[in-house]
Order: C-alpha cells, then structure tokens, then sequence
C-alpha cells in the first residue's frame, strides 16, 4: 500500500509545504527548493539568491542547475545523509534526501551560499562541470555583481543547519504519511464494518516517538546557531563533566539539577556542591546565566522573534524570558537587538 504514496505531491499539501519552506528559507538564510525523485522541482523557490535567479533563466544554463539538483538528491540517497556539495559555478549547495521505508521520494534543495572558510570545504565535490567553459566565464563576469551579494558561511553552519533541516523535512513528511495511512485505515475500516490495524495497510512500518523526534528537532535548530568551544564544556572535577556535558548538547532543554545529579551519580546536595565550588555559583544562577548568554548570540545573529528564542532555549514562556533576560541585563531582549543593530 505505500508504493500509492510515494509521490511526494501525493504525501504533502504543497501549498502548506511551500509555506514552510519560505520560513525555513527566511530563517537558515538558504534559499530553498523541493524536488522529485527525478529532480524536477515540485515547488518555486523560496529565497532564491538574484544571481542564481538570474542563471536559472538562462535556457543553456538551466540544464545544470537542473542536472546539480538531480544529481545532488541521487548522491544524498546513496549516502543516507545531507549532502554538501558545489554546483557548476562553485556555489556551496545542500541536498537533503526524503526516504520512505528506504525508498527516495525527493530531496529538499538547499544553499546558493559561499564559504567563509574555503579551506575547510576543499573535499567538496563539484557534481556537475562545465563543457562550455567560456559561457560560465562569460556569466559570472556578466552578474559579478550579484555573485558578490551571494550570502556566507562557515562550513560548519552549513553542516549544522543541513542536519537540522533533515530531521525536520523528514519528520514532516513521516507525520503527513502516518496521517494519510490513518485515513486510509479508518476508510477501509468503514468500508468494510471491520476493524483494520496499521500493519495490515503497510507492513514492518512503525511510527517514530513524535515527543522525542520534537525534542531533537528543537535542540538542532538551537545547535545550528550556537557554537560551543571545545572546552566550554570541560570542568576541572571530572566527576562533574556528564553534567556540562549534558548542559551544553541540550540547550533547548530545561535542565533539573536532580537530573545532573543522576548522570554524575552523586546525591543532589552533594552535586550542588560541587557544583558551587566548580563554577562559583549555585546551578540555578549558573544555568539561567548560560541561557542568557545563547539568548543574547541568537539576538545577534539571526532574525527569530524573541518568543522563537525563548522557545528554543527552554523556557515554559516568553513573559518569563523577558524577565530574566531583564534581571541579567537590565534590558529587554527586544531593546538589546535594536542597540546591537545600530553598532
């Protein structure tokens, strides 16, 4: 019964998707399209950059971008991963493959972004070449300008975001799945005036934890902006380090000391403690402190309303954000984009 199903204009509403994909565009700085199997788009895209616009309308050219698009969805399916590559210009690009069952329904194009550390993606692979090299040369002399416009960054965001962006597309298109197979199942239930279960509509398929996958999706999206050192999270008592550890893989959790504690497998007053002695402060302090740090990173770098930031970092609502947000800094998260914006 999935084969029916593995059309991805059969599994979503286009139309709400494409909505989706505008935000997720407005957010990653990406520009952002959906393809098929067979890499014909199957939405407009979201974002796209003006130089890229531009080359797209070229009818010579079309044809690789057309052919990177395709190419780039194959290469994803055969790794199981997003894959970072350079289109025919050598414009960083992602391809975000979406399976079924282990079959490839699509993929989610995304980048037209340049690198900020180029020595950090010399294994990028340009997937499609150029026959017709002076025609290139000839067009990114003709729009330098708007290649010049072309966002950056570093590899690493781009490898951040690409993971965020997997769970996330593939989580929606599970979900919009489970759903049209629960119809169906309800549907021939009626039918038939019989009681029919899922396995018996799609065998061997199960559904994910819905509450854990959220869970992963939200900490990925906080990771794709939040960068941690690599000793950010070392402590100088190692019997503490599951604890920071855990602190900083979780920034969008609300984390309990009677938590921490368990991982370091000690009582919670004597965690708290040594915790104290570790940092200076009392956990509570220390933990709403950290959390105003990220908050105060991702005011400055991207563009997500504070009840967004709020929400990523943990906190049960944004009135209590602001708050302590205040009590830190002595002014709004609001007020404290507005004064970083006009340095």
């Amino acid at each position: 019964m999935i084969k029916e199903y593995l059309h991805i204009n059969k599994i979503l509403d286009l139309t709400k998707w494409k909505r989706l994909q505008d935000s997720l565009a407005t957010v990653t700085k990406l520009a952002i399209l959906t393809v098929d199997y067979k890499g014909i788009p199957v939405t407009s895209h979201s974002s796209c950059q003006a130089f890229c616009q531009s080359v797209r309308k070229d009818p010579e050219l079309l044809p690789y971008c057309q052919k990177c698009d395709s190419r780039g969805g194959l290469e994803a399916v055969r790794l199981n991963e997003p894959y970072v590559y350079l289109c025919h210009f050598n414009i960083v690009d992602i391809a975000i493959p979406i399976t079924i069952d282990g079959k490839y329904i699509g993929a989610v194009m995304a980048g037209q972004v340049k690198l900020a550390d180029p020595e950090k993606g010399t294994d990028l692979e340009q997937i499609v070449t150029s026959k017709n090299v002076p025609m290139h040369a000839e067009k990114l002399k003709e729009l330098q300008e708007e290649y010049d416009q072309l966002p950056v960054m570093t590899y690493e965001e781009v490898v951040k975001i690409s993971n965020m962006l997997s769970l996330l597309c593939n989580y929606i298109v599970e979900e919009a799945l489970n759903k049209n197979l629960l119809v169906e199942m309800f549907e021939k239930a009626s039918g038939n005036q019989q009681s029919l279960n899922l396995a018996t509509i799609l065998p061997g398929y199960s559904i994910r934890n819905i509450e854990s996958i959220k869970k992963e999706m939200t900490n990925a999206i906080a990771d794709a902006y939040l960068k941690t050192s690599p000793n950010e999270a070392e402590t100088a008592n190692p019997v503490l380090q599951p604890a920071f550890e855990y602190i900083y893989g979780h920034k969008s959790e609300q984390v309990s000391l009677k938590h921490m504690a368990e991982l370091c497998h000690l009582s919670p007053s004597y965690f708290s403690r040594l915790f104290a002695k570790e940092t200076g402060e009392n956990f509570t302090t220390y933990l709403a402190k950290l959390k105003i740090k990220w908050a105060k990173q991702l005011l400055e770098i991207t563009d997500m309303p504070v009840s967004q930031i709020s929400d990523e970092l943990g906190f049960n609502e944004s009135g209590y954000f602001i708050k302590i947000f205040k009590k830190f800094e002595e002014i709004t998260p609001a007020l404290y984009r507005k004064y970083i914006q006009k340095q």
